[in-house]
């Protein structure tokens, strides 16, 4: 494999609004509507280099929370973004702890229960 293992992320929201809100307020960054058929879409900013990025998805048939995928958001310090979740309507799962040398992370719910991680290295 010459790419990092994960090319995209869907986290399905019944609320695309308040999901919108949610995470443009929690990485203070807006998201892009992507136009397509029947699915209501919005990407999170997209730029060339490690990682992935992905989207936020409606789409009738597609339930949102409950699933058994983790996807974690790199941060400079995943407090500060797990402290916006909680004021934003998620709920902080778990606080920020240490994984040793590999940094940090937090665990936080969005308002449609989905499950993310928050990663950093301070």
């Amino acid at each position: 494999m010459q790419s990092n293992p994960v090319g995209w992320f869907e986290i399905y929201v019944q609320d695309m609004p308040r999901a919108k809100a949610f995470y443009e307020g929690v990485f203070l960054q807006p998201l892009q509507l992507i136009e397509s058929p029947d699915v209501e879409m919005w990407a999170f900013p997209m730029i060339e280099g490690p990682g992935a990025s992905g989207a936020l998805v409606k789409m009738e048939g597609c339930p949102s929370g409950g699933n058994s995928t983790m996807v974690y958001f790199s941060c400079a310090d995943c407090a500060v973004e797990a402290g916006r979740a909680a004021a934003l309507g998620g709920q902080i799962f778990r606080e920020k702890f240490s994984i040793g040398q590999y940094g940090f992370i937090a665990l936080v719910s969005d308002p449609d229960g989905n499950m993310i991680g928050l990663h950093s290295m301070q």
